[in-house]
């Protein structure tokens, strides 16, 4: 993997959040990649589940929504990318996002970590 490739993929990614079905998803994770949402949820495993989350958690394709995404590391096959995500228009939410990428030798994903972090969240134990 090297930096142009690993953008390519992250605009990829946006663009199939904003196309309708899941049938894109192939093209960026193997058939038996894991989705973690959150660092201390379960992975979603395997194509299938990661397109029924997948359906799950966007509004629809239509979805307005403005992202950008800055690649913070790349070693080998893993990357660390910060995205920032703003929903709606006006904006009625937003986060930043680490995502943690390992890549297959094809350059899709075979395993996916989200870290994000909303404005109105404490981070900080209650």
């Amino acid at each position: 993997m090297d930096e142009q490739r690993l953008r390519a993929w992250v605009a990829a990614y946006e663009r199939a959040w904003r196309t309708p079905g899941t049938e894109v998803l192939g093209e960026l994770f193997t058939a038996d990649a894991t989705y973690r949402q959150t660092p201390y949820r379960e992975p979603v495993r395997g194509l299938p589940a990661i397109a029924r989350m997948w359906e799950a958690e966007r509004a629809g394709p239509d979805e307005v929504f403005r992202m950008t995404g800055e690649p913070v590391a790349l070693d080998g096959d893993t990357a660390v990318v910060r995205v920032e995500v703003s929903y709606g228009e006006p904006v009625r939410q937003e986060y930043r996002d680490l995502w943690v990428i390992r890549f297959a030798g094809d350059g899709r994903c075979r395993a996916f970590e989200e870290w994000p972090f909303w404005p109105e969240k404490s981070h900080r134990p209650d």
